[in-house]
């Protein structure tokens, strides 16, 4: 009776086992695909959302295609990054910083200043760019003088007056001695046989040449060769001291009224407002007039309405170099430096990432490339809409 139970308790217990064995190979099994596409999935590049704005030459859109300084340093960094690049157009600097601030998008980039006011709220890269506020004025602001009597008085008296009268002095000095070796041995000299008077004597016929007006015809047939010599150096000397004083006489001076910022004082000044040049103006006294976006800037000048724009020195010297060419000029020296940076909200792990990849094409030289392929007009001397 025992030995049945046990005989049959064994066979239950072998078919549970199996049981529970044929089990495990099926999950077993059925899991193996699930393992397989984790180890051979690609990890999906991050999404990052940016608000700019069209800014030449910083961002720039035709149709679909976005292009400028700003849009190559972000797909360099986004590459690096492993990010993807997703746009939000939107009007002004002030839009672009709602938005980072609303978290509608994870970071604002174009020509965004960084100020102290503005990383009490938002996190800031490092600079993309080092720059400034520069003027810009129309042409029909530069008026042209013609030179006075003051300005003759100052190029009589001047440093390049005296430069010219002791090179004459100069080049007559050596053939004053060789008209002098030469003509003595003549029996009727010009000159006195003696050194001093006789070389004085010949210097003051080697000026009278050089003038075009020599007071005495050398005796000796060496003295007359070298005469004539003498002669053609010296229309050389005077057609060259002519031309000089007759360009530091007639040249055009242009004079603009503003060259400074301490000129905009009591002058039709246009800015961008609720940026950082408006905010510079406003603080040294000078009532700018306020726009939406450069644009407008640009359109009030074309109507003579305006004596000067104050903005981002990038910007109007693109503008200036291109479509403004002939219409408006820069003028001054870049002031009150400044340095635009990308804008994340506070806290951003996003901010940090974008460093290392700013400092990473820093380091490989992609940066520089970047900048000279848009700023190298920059360095031949001299945009569209709102910045700073």
């Amino acid at each position: 009776m025992n030995r049945g139970q046990n005989g049959r308790r064994g066979q239950v217990g072998a078919r549970l086992r199996a049981a529970i064995g044929a089990t495990l190979l099926v999950a077993l099994l059925g899991g193996l695909p699930v393992i397989a596409s984790q180890a051979t999935a690609v990890p999906t590049p991050r999404v990052v959302t940016v608000a700019t704005h069209d800014l030449e030459p910083f961002v720039m859109t035709q149709g679909a295609i976005k292009s400028g300084f700003t849009i190559d340093l972000l797909e360099a960094i986004a590459k690096r990054e492993d990010w993807t690049l997703s746009y939000v157009d939107v009007a002004n600097v002030a839009e672009q910083l709602k938005a980072v601030s609303d978290r509608r998008v994870d970071a604002a980039a174009t020509a965004i200043s960084i100020t102290a006011d503005r990383t009490k709220d938002y996190d800031f890269s490092q600079p993309i760019l080092n720059s400034g506020l520069q003027i810009m004025v129309p042409t029909s602001k530069l008026e042209q003088s013609t030179p006075g009597l003051r300005d003759f008085l100052n190029l009589v008296f001047s440093k390049m007056m005296a430069i010219w009268l002791a090179a004459g002095l100069l080049v007559s000095v050596l053939p004053a001695h060789i008209i002098w070796l030469s003509e003595r041995r003549h029996e009727h000299p010009m000159v006195p046989k003696s050194y001093f008077a006789g070389v004085f004597r010949a210097f003051g016929w080697s000026l009278g040449m050089l003038a075009g007006q020599p007071d005495d015809i050398p005796r000796h047939p060496l003295t007359r060769g070298l005469a004539t010599l003498w002669a053609f150096v010296g229309l050389i000397f005077v057609a060259f001291y002519t031309a000089t004083l007759t360009a530091n006489m007639t040249v055009a001076k242009f004079a603009a009224q503003i060259n400074s910022p301490a000129d905009l004082l009591g002058k039709r000044v246009c800015t961008v407002a609720n940026t950082a040049p408006a905010e510079y103006l406003n603080s040294i006294g000078v009532e700018a007039q306020g726009v939406a976006a450069i644009d407008d800037c640009y359109a009030t000048l074309k109507k003579g309405d305006l004596d000067a724009v104050v903005f981002d020195s990038p910007v109007l010297r693109f503008y200036a170099a291109h479509e403004g060419a002939g219409i408006a000029q820069i003028v001054g020296t870049i002031f009150e430096a400044e340095d635009y940076g990308v804008a994340f909200p506070n806290g951003s792990e996003g901010r940090r990432r974008f460093d290392e990849g700013l400092l990473s094409v820093r380091e490989d030289g992609t940066y520089d490339l970047i900048k000279q392929k848009w700023f190298g007009f920059e360095n031949a001397g001299s945009a569209d809409q709102s910045g700073s």
